[in-house]
């Protein structure tokens, strides 16, 4: 890899066309997840970084090198950038084998070095064997070895990545999160990755921002943006659905806690200091901070909170069960997911009355819009 290794910054304003404001820092050696809904911006942004799209305003640096600056009128081309960019269906030239490929890539070195670069990075993305077979005879994780292979033989300073494991399927897409967080112990680079999918960024990236309307609404390591949403438009991009309204009833600085009022139940959130008595305000929780006790038993996990409720619904989905209930003396419902063999082992089903019981560090409040 590339020797001069750096951090990117990106500060980007945009009007026309797709809208898009956005700020942040990719460091060296971290995969950043560009997380978001269709038409968001996430594209466009790639496309910028790239330098396959002129920002109106803003400034785009890697290290000490600028790449764009709408101030001092720089913009360079994306060979002057040197950065390798893998786009959503790989760009694969249909004509030429995967050797062929990876060396039409490598027009910067001397042409005697430039199959012997190329065979060596379609190894190192475990693509034995198939140097000459065309695009059309590879399946879809081998053509995205091969665009990966590719990007990364020009040793890039920054590594691109849109939607790279949209095009494959689930079982190839399993083994290629293994080869990308391998390869993320070998290079020290900044990685993008444009995702639509939330488990992808929680697999595979130290932080993530997350895009909607072209707009960055939040960034940090993917969990404590799924636990700690700033506001609702978060909350609701994040996929998480557990949104209730509470009023502030007290406030308990030495143990760390904010008790709310919802509907009839006391509940211990989170500590927020600038919430006055008598505010009222949105809480969030994720299905994974709804416990559920043993109904057999009567046990239950060791939290501030228990609410009663009746099971309404039950989804299985693969080893998951996905559960809607009611709560009672409040008008709406609570989603909680559970493994699926403990789901038939509690006999959770539609009908069920039960308590659950909220863990209280994962009741999070939520900032005004």
């Amino acid at each position: 890899m590339s020797q001069d290794v750096a951090d990117l910054s990106c500060k980007i304003f945009q009007q026309e066309g797709i809208a898009l404001d956005a700020e942040f820092v990719c460091r060296a050696g971290e995969v950043l997840a560009v997380v978001g809904p269709s038409g968001g911006g996430k594209s466009t942004l790639m496309r910028m970084i790239a330098g396959l799209t002129k920002p109106e305003s803003g400034e785009i640096r890697y290290g000490d090198d600028i790449w764009f600056s709408s101030e001092a009128g720089r913009y360079l081309t994306p060979q002057q950038r040197h950065l390798g960019y893998v786009p959503q269906h790989f760009g694969l030239f249909p004509n030429m084998t995967a050797l062929a490929n990876v060396v039409a890539a490598l027009d910067h070195i001397p042409k005697a070095e430039r199959v012997a670069r190329a065979k060596d990075w379609l190894e190192r993305v475990n693509l034995h064997g198939l140097p000459d077979r065309l695009p059309a005879n590879l399946s879809g994780g081998q053509r995205q070895r091969v665009a990966l292979a590719r990007a990364l033989a020009r040793e890039p300073r920054v590594l691109l990545l849109d939607e790279p494991f949209s095009a494959v399927d689930r079982e190839t897409r399993e083994r290629l999160y293994l080869e990308l967080a391998r390869l993320k112990e070998q290079l020290a680079i900044p990685v993008i990755m444009v995702t639509h999918d939330l488990n992808e960024a929680l697999l595979l990236a130290d932080r993530m921002i997350l895009i909607s309307q072209g707009t960055l609404l939040q960034q940090g390591h993917p969990r404590d943006v799924l636990s700690r949403p700033r506001n609702e438009a978060v909350a609701k991009q994040m996929g998480l659905r557990n949104l209730f309204d509470a009023h502030v009833v007290a406030q308990e600085a030495e143990r760390d806690i904010t008790w709310l009022k919802f509907g009839e139940h006391l509940l211990a959130s989170n500590y927020s200091e600038q919430l006055a008595i008598g505010a009222k305000v949105r809480w969030v929780i994720p299905n994974q901070g709804v416990r559920f006790n043993s109904i057999t038993k009567g046990r239950l996990c060791r939290s501030f909170n228990k609410l009663a409720i009746t099971i309404e619904s039950c989804l299985s989905m693969g080893e998951t069960m996905r559960l809607v209930a009611s709560i009672k003396g409040v008008k709406h419902h609570l989603n909680a997911e559970v493994p699926l063999h403990f789901a038939q082992k509690m006999g959770l089903s539609p009908g069920v009355e039960t308590e659950v019981a909220l863990k209280s560090d994962l009741i999070h409040i939520l900032e005004n819009d």
